[in-house]
């Protein structure tokens, strides 16, 4: 049997394209047995995961400032969840700085907020946010294993480091990612990534304070009221939002010259006119104890519903659809 030119250009281009693979293709061979990259988060490319480690439930604290003391950092965000810990090492050209700059780049286009950041070229003492200093006294808190972790050693002439903290909020909860890197050698450039998964499922004991109202209100001009909850398809407020109440009416109270609306959301479960004609009465009935039972001043609040008109998330899963469902108080 012969074989035509077409189908033997064909063949040989196949081949080509094999090797092709064989020779781009990135090899995790050397990768810990049992490890893989975090789906929110994948490797530089060409490095190796020398240690890997998962924790169904446990603490971890980020740190968002410099250091204001010896071996101390006063400002963290404690949280808790899921931790997935990865130690990658790179052997080759490619420094620390080029790691720091990629994994930056990748969280800000993937929606990340930047809570603490700083990079070093060179070895520092610095209590800056990222020095190899901070770095020490970060992982004192959030402690690395014994052995197998070249992160904080180093070899190398230059041995810059340093430090990447975000954050995210998605359907299913809040992820938070820390990263750190550092120049082991000339030849190597080692990253440690801890990915925090916090289940925000809401409960009738979610609440805010006044605090709170007052930083998203600054922020961003409007904030969600955790902490309000309705009878199941109904305009009836809850007892449990009572708490919530409180502090929404106590935020009002300490800045009388700020005009609100109070506006009502619903997921795209049923018809648009429904969702809408319900967003609105809760919207007014929120107001309503606002006015009535706390003193506010009726021309301060205006009430909208809008319905299913403006998502957080996406409406394909229960979590996105009860992130959905919420009261905001946006200014006015």
């Amino acid at each position: 049997m012969r074989i035509s030119v077409v189908n033997a250009t064909k063949m040989q281009a196949a081949i080509a394209l094999m090797l092709f693979m064989i020779v781009v293709t990135p090899s995790y061979a050397e990768d810990m047995a049992g490890a893989s990259d975090h789906p929110v988060l994948t490797r530089y490319p060409g490095s190796e995961i020398k240690w890997y480690d998962v924790q169904a439930f446990q603490a971890y604290r980020v740190a968002t400032g410099p250091m204001s003391g010896y071996n101390s950092i006063e400002k963290w965000i404690d949280t808790q969840g899921q931790i997935t810990r990865i130690y990658y090492e790179l052997s080759g050209t490619n420094t620390h700085s080029e790691v720091y700059a990629n994994y930056k780049k990748a969280l800000v286009d993937s929606g990340f907020t930047i809570l603490s950041q700083g990079l070093f070229a060179q070895s520092s003492r610095k209590p800056d946010i990222g020095s190899r200093k901070w770095l020490g006294t970060y992982y004192q808190e959030n402690q690395l294993p014994p052995n197998g972790i070249r992160l904080l050693n180093g070899s190398a002439t230059s041995g810059g480091s340093g430090f990447i903290a975000a954050s995210k909020q998605r359907a299913v909860g809040t992820v938070f990612v820390a990263i750190g890197v550092a120049q082991y050698s000339d030849s190597i450039a080692t990253t440690m990534i801890d990915v925090v998964e916090v289940d925000d499922v809401k409960t009738d004991l979610v609440s805010i304070d006044s605090e709170a109202i007052g930083k998203g209100v600054m922020e961003y001009g409007r904030v969600v009221l955790d902490g309000i909850f309705f009878e199941y398809d109904q305009a009836a407020l809850k007892n449990t939002s009572l708490p919530a109440l409180e502090q929404i009416a106590a935020f009002l109270g300490d800045h009388p010259k700020m005009n609100f609306y109070v506006v009502g959301h619903t997921d795209s479960t049923g018809t648009y006119t429904y969702n809408s004609t319900l967003s609105g009465r809760r919207a007014a009935e929120v107001r309503r104890v606002l006015v009535e039972e706390f003193g506010i001043a009726a021309t301060r609040l205006e009430s909208h519903g809008v319905g299913p008109l403006n998502p957080v998330f996406s409406n394909s899963s229960e979590n996105g659809r009860e992130n959905n469902r919420r009261v905001e108080l946006v200014e006015r």
